[in-house]
């Protein structure tokens, strides 16, 4: 989407469009599910803190000032919801434990498993970088680490898919 666009639609959802909002969620949908898989690794999880999400985004959508960061700003409050929710289970999971994906969800479970295959901190900037297009820059400002770091960890995500990846 372009940022005019979602300036657009949140400009018309912080005057409390509830469509306007539902279709700014729709929107991104498939980039939090995927941001949220690379933390979570987990579809019971991902649904909690997508719900989460959005609710906080619904709420505190006056606090936005620039519109045309939005997705930036919801990416950061799914990060965090995540984060929390590791917090409050405190014990990491095997993929192996979770429930087989349907048909057609294919795509997901090799998702999850050449997730499952990096090293946790590279997961997240290679999921925002590769799948949903932020700029190193960015990246860095969300994950409140610097620049370089998130290059080091790119990189090293790169190595292990690679890795991973020959040993299939």
């Amino acid at each position: 989407m372009k940022s005019s666009e979602t300036k657009f639609w949140v400009k018309k959802a912080q005057r409390h469009d509830k469509d306007a909002f539902t279709e700014l969620m729709q929107l991104y949908i498939k980039d939090m599910y995927r941001t949220v898989i690379a933390i979570l690794m987990n579809e019971e999880d991902a649904a909690d803190a997508l719900q989460d999400t959005i609710l906080t985004c619904w709420e505190k959508l006056y606090t936005l000032r620039k519109p045309e960061f939005f997705k930036t700003w919801m990416t950061r409050i799914l990060i965090n919801h995540c984060y929390d929710i590791r917090k409050e289970n405190a014990v990491y999971e095997n993929i192996e434990s979770y429930e087989e994906p349907s048909k057609y969800d294919e795509y997901n479970l090799e998702l999850k498993e050449a997730y499952a295959s990096i090293d946790e901190r590279y997961r997240l900037p290679m999921e925002l970088y590769y799948s949903q297009g932020f700029r190193i820059r960015e990246i860095a400002e969300m994950l409140s680490v610097p620049s370089n770091t998130i290059k080091t960890r790119l990189s090293r995500g790169r190595k292990q898919l690679e890795e991973y990846y020959r040993n299939c």
